[in-house]
């Protein structure tokens, strides 16, 4: 069966960087838009970032760009999200989605559990 298995989340000081990565399986990886999203505590969802099947097309969040980078290693089955310059109100579960675009999130086919990401000092 399909599996999404999200990774990297921590505590990370403001202005700090993380690299979150999202193991996938159960399907052809290569074949799908995969997406990143996010919510904070009493929040809703938020898009943050995705990616084209491919790898060559990519879409940011206004909130992110120029911070974020989304990539995906196909030979790997892995979609990573690179995280610099967090700010505390960046602190969220982050989820990776498959089949989806951050503005099509309702066709979403699968999603992860999330990966903590805590933004303190």
């Amino acid at each position: 069966q399909v599996q999404l298995v999200e990774s990297g989340g921590g505590l990370v000081q403001p202005g700090g960087s993380l690299r979150l990565s999202c193991a996938a399986s159960g399907f052809t990886f290569s074949r799908y838009y995969m997406s990143w999203f996010r919510q904070a505590p009493g929040k809703g969802l938020e898009g943050v970032s995705d990616i084209n099947s491919g790898g060559s097309s990519t879409y940011y969040a206004d909130s992110v760009k120029g911070r974020f980078t989304i990539s995906r290693d196909n030979a790997k089955n892995t979609l990573y999200l690179q995280m610099n310059s967090l700010k505390p109100e960046e602190a969220a579960l982050y989820y990776c989605a498959r089949g989806c675009t951050i503005a099509t999130r309702l066709r979403c086919a699968d999603w992860g559990r999330g990966t903590q990401v805590t933004v303190a000092s």
